[in-house]
């Protein structure tokens, strides 16, 4: 019976460093293949820069070409540097013209390495700044065309972040992967000297460089993974950071003392971070240095071998000079090369993260083909039915219940319908579907007897006009605030004072200092913070630049004063004269102004009809009215 050979400590090394455990499915945990996989995202990402300035990339390209030359050209004009003073001190009267020719050649080749490397590390930050730019722009308009609904899920969130960090970081990719090009001519005309002399010089090489080469890949799948499973939580930190030191926030962190709270969350958070990180950067800087001390015996194996043929006469001093710096060269080189592989195998995987992004595709979008948009059924100009829903229901996302439920009513034309319900009814779902934010998870929404699916979905949309109660306060200047009701008109000033005429944000725009162009919000410099009624009024200007065929109005006087909303629905009338408009609000006072009154109860409608019939039928509508009529006595 054979006893089995324990396993030896380098094996035991090789073990532990390298075999993955049986349940490790993260990205870094696959192993070599995908890393190999993943360089497949290399073309695509140069075919970006390449679209970003073919120029540059182009001339970046040449010029590390001529780079990669410069290293051995060196190496051969200092042997024959050496070898002409060699000659010298044994010649009688000698001549040192051809001497300082070559100090002089050498000298030139100095200036034109350090010009190439400025020139390179030039076009690379301008291609850098280029790159982020239109990868930037291209993210924000891809996700402009994805979904609300993805919005409003936290694994689009941590996709998203992901994404965001590659317009940034990924330039070094580039960098890296044409350094990498450019040193591997380096490498083949200097293993084209050493093979002439002693091909094992090369294989020694190998020996020395690989094990550490697979090494820092292994530690760069690691560090992968551990950045890639702490996506979730970075968030999370970049929150704490926000909240804890926020305009905003900064009322109730100091009424509620929420200072220590904060600090100790993101503190218990990040130490966690620390330890991990910590645990692989200690094992990553251990290992490393031994392998270094393996590559560096290697290379003084090696020196020690040219040492000795130059004594014994094989090689010239100049010879040796030019051989020990091609070793020590390549060995640097080959370092490089294969520690940067390892870099770019990593970068690529990052890389994937930007392409992932990039290939969601949204269910809501606009027909682009123009054999699709042929068959799209023109927007009603003006609408002459109006809405119905039939039997519509809507369910968000990993979302257990259902936001509406059993939705069957009729929006006529023209036609001004409140929604009235307790928080969490699903007043603002129903018309974020009426505006196809989302579709219906079941049942159907027509507009002049058709599917709303049928319209194109921009055409549609331009002929809403949505303030949401929550609506944005854009830290831009005030005109700006105004006109993102209609963007395309930001330069119509005569459209633009009408809109804040008629909203009351004229007596706003009147109080700042640059008016229309105040920067408004304190997020920058000289910026001029509102109070929630201006900031109101600005939002309301947005509908009445919009001038659409539908307007839904979400609480859009929560928060007004009694005289400002008095004033405010005196010209209600005014604003949606001929058009469908739904209205929004918790104030019966303004709800009593609409033609009918939708009431929903948990999702579902429960009445409809006027102010004046729903008092008279006793119903749920009859007793908030009632409820909030007495909290007025």
């Amino acid at each position: 019976m054979n006893t089995p050979q324990r396993p030896s400590l380098f094996d035991r090394f090789l073990s532990a460093l390298f075999t993955r455990p049986a349940n490790d499915s993260s990205p870094a945990g696959k192993g070599y293949r995908e890393r190999f996989v993943a360089l497949r995202n290399l073309p695509r990402f140069f075919g970006l820069i390449w679209k970003v300035s073919p120029a540059m990339m182009l001339t970046t390209s040449l010029l590390r070409i001529v780079r990669a030359s410069v290293p051995v050209l060196a190496l051969y004009v200092g042997k024959l540097i050496v070898d002409e003073v060699v000659l010298l001190t044994r010649t009688p009267n000698p001549s040192s013209t051809h001497l300082w020719e070559l100090v002089g050649l050498e000298f030139g080749i100095a200036v034109a390495s350090d010009l190439l490397n400025r020139a390179i590390a030039l076009l690379d930050s301008l291609l850098g700044d280029l790159f982020t730019n239109a990868t930037s722009v291209d993210l924000m308009h891809h996700a402009a065309t994805l979904d609300l609904e993805m919005f409003e899920d936290s694994t689009f969130y941590d996709k998203l972040e992901k994404a965001r960090r590659q317009t940034t970081s990924r330039i070094s990719l580039m960098t890296q992967s044409l350094a990498q090009a450019q040193d591997a001519v380096s490498m083949l005309v200097l293993a084209a000297g050493l093979l002439v002399f002693s091909p094992w010089l090369l294989a020694l090489l190998l020996l020395t460089v690989i094990p550490a080469f697979i090494a820092e890949t292994r530690f760069n799948q690691k560090s992968y993974s551990l950045m890639n499973s702490w996506t979730p939580k970075r968030r999370e930190l970049d929150y704490l950071r926000y909240i804890g030191a926020s305009d905003e926030t900064a009322k109730e962190i100091k009424i509620f003392g929420l200072a220590g709270y904060l600090a100790d969350r993101y503190k218990t958070i990040a130490d966690s971070y620390y330890l991990e990180n910590r645990s692989l950067v200690v094992r990553r800087a251990f290992w490393g240095g031994i392998l270094a001390m393996l590559g560096t015996a290697g290379y003084y194996a090696a020196y020690l071998f040219i040492i000795a043929q130059t004594l014994v006469g094989a090689l010239s001093l100049g010879d040796m000079t030019f051989l020990a710096g091609s070793f020590r060269s390549m060995r640097g080189t080959l370092e490089g090369v294969l520690g940067r592989f390892a870099s770019i195998a990593e970068g690529a995987l990052y890389l994937q993260d930007l392409f992932d992004f990039f290939a969601l595709k949204p269910r809501i979008a606009p027909s682009l083909q123009p054999a699709e948009v042929a068959k799209i059924p023109a927007l009603p100009r003006p609408i002459i039915q109006g809405f119905v829903f039939e039997n519509v229901g809507f369910k968000y996302v990993n979302a257990e219940r259902w936001a509406l439920r059993n939705v069957s009513f009729e929006l006529r034309a023209g036609e001004k319908l409140a929604l009235v319900g307790e928080n969490g009814a699903g007043k603002t779902t129903l018309v974020k579907l009426l505006a196809r934010l989302y579709d219906p998870t079941e049942g159907r929404i027509l507009l002049d007897g058709r599917d709303l699916r049928e319209y194109d979905v921009n055409e549609l949309r331009s002929e809403i006009g949505v303030i949401f109660q929550d609506f944005i306060r854009y830290q831009m200047q005030a005109v700006i605030n105004i006109t993102v009701g209609r963007i395309e008109d930001r330069d119509n000033t005569k459209r633009i004072d009408h809109a804040a005429a008629q909203s009351l944000a004229d007596s706003v725009i009147k109080r700042l200092p640059d008016g229309y162009n105040q920067m408004v919000g304190r997020y920058f410099q000289k910026g001029v913070d509102l109070s929630g009624g201006e900031w109101q009024k600005l939002g309301l200007a947005r509908a009445y630049m919009r001038d659409a065929q539908v307007l839904i109005l979400d609480e859009p006087t929560a928060a007004l004063d009694a005289r400002a909303e008095h004033e405010v629905f005196q010209r209600f009338a005014g604003l949606t004269a001929g058009k469908t408009a739904v209205l929004i609000s918790h104030r019966f006072s303004t709800v009593r102004m609409a033609d009918r009154i939708l009431v929903l109860e948990g999702g579902t409608p429960i009445e409809i009809g006027s102010h004046t019939e729903l008092l008279a039928a006793e119903g749920r509508y009859a007793e908030l009215f009632r409820l909030q009529q007495r909290g007025y006595m």
